[in-house]
């Protein structure tokens, strides 16, 4: 029995910040000297990021602020508690609008049968889940999961739950709701990491539906995952006293560059005519770089990537499904049985890839 996605919506906060503003922010809060602001303008530069949405208006200001202290330091700083009272305000009227975005208007929710939850931006119970339950008017027997602090490569998960559970219910249908307000988790601290991490992610919710048999849409046709024990130091997500803290070393494009081969020998033929579309998370620009050389693709064949990457950032979980929307927002009767090559990475160094079928 196949298990399809039939429908992805994706939505963002109403504050769309430009790269600029974020480095005026930034340099402000890390009080960095005109020597240092320059250095830091050129990594803005160079992320490949025009754009990013926060639930939060401070990124574009530079006195005011209403979530941050209106101190030269941002002292008080927000403590976890204040951050994740925010995620909880926040997170519901966000994941409904992704939600919306994804279903029909004519959709029955009553068909609902599994309702998934991604974050690791925020953790609260009764949860989100529940919420999304009451907000629409679920049947309060749907089956419920949660996954939660796995980071960017989350969304592959939830896939893999909701393909096992149409695969063994035809009836199923399966909703997915990934959502994540990285921008709650600003780091003062002036270390590269936290540089590094504040000129990339942003907020964003993306939610989907997977179904049995259906009549048209991305078949799952395989998955495959892989830990790269050498980079277990260079990504990590942990909570901290001032917010969840982000371990990002520069060093990420290079282990995966090391330790891909493993994975994409399971996947990937030697001729790359077996896929002819690719999906990949834009984790960062050199990132792309580095799986786009391995792949033997260009930037071209990427490009839904890359455009996420410019207008949204890295939102952490949904950002591979904004990826594959804009993908499969282009495929036509022409694209019938094309194969889609989808790869996500996050803390671990966890690599996960999926393989998918158009049916038009």
């Amino acid at each position: 029995m196949s298990s399809f996605i039939t429908s992805i919506g994706t939505a963002n906060p109403e504050n769309k910040i430009t790269q600029e503003e974020v480095h005026h922010f930034m340099t402000r809060a890390h009080q960095l000297s005109d020597d240092e602001a320059y250095k830091l303008k050129a990594l803005y530069r160079a992320s490949g990021i025009a754009s990013r949405y926060s639930v939060l208006q401070d990124y574009q200001k530079q006195e005011g602020f209403d979530f941050y202290a209106n101190s030269v330091d941002l002292e008080p700083f927000p403590s976890t508690r204040s951050r994740n009272q925010l995620f909880t305000r926040k997170a519901l009227e966000l994941s409904l609008k992704a939600i919306s975005s994804c279903l029909p208007a004519d959709f029955d929710l009553k068909q609902i049968t599994h309702l998934i939850t991604v974050s690791c931006t925020g953790l609260y119970a009764p949860g989100l889940d529940i919420e999304i339950v009451y907000a629409l008017g679920l049947p309060t027997s749907v089956q419920r999961t949660g996954i939660n602090f796995m980071g960017c490569y989350a969304a592959f998960n939830a896939l893999k739950v909701a393909e096992a559970v149409c695969s063994n219910d035809h009836s199923a249908k399966v909703l997915i709701v990934c959502t994540e307000l990285c921008s709650i988790h600003f780091q003062k601290e002036k270390t590269d990491d936290n540089l590094l991490a504040n000129a990339l992610f942003g907020d964003g919710s993306a939610a989907v539906l997977v179904e049995s048999n259906a009549d048209s849409g991305l078949k799952i046709a395989d998955f495959a995952c892989d830990l790269l024990p050498n980079g277990i130091e260079d990504m990590a997500w942990k909570i901290g006293d001032f917010g969840f803290e982000m371990k990002l070393s520069a060093y990420v494009p290079d282990v995966i560059k090391e330790g891909i081969d493993k994975l994409l020998d399971h996947l990937v033929s030697t001729d790359n005519d077996r896929f002819q579309h690719y999906a990949v998370h834009p984790g960062g620009k050199k990132i792309l770089s580095v799986v786009e050389d391995k792949l033997g693709i260009d930037k071209s064949q990427n490009s839904s990537a890359h455009e996420v990457l410019r207008e949204y950032g890295n939102m952490s979980s949904p950002t591979i499904l904004f990826v594959l929307k804009r993908l499969m927002d282009t495929m036509n009767a022409s694209n019938n049985g094309d194969r889609i090559f989808s790869l996500a990475f996050g803390p671990g160094l966890t690599l996960e890839t999926i393989i998918l079928e158009v049916q038009v």
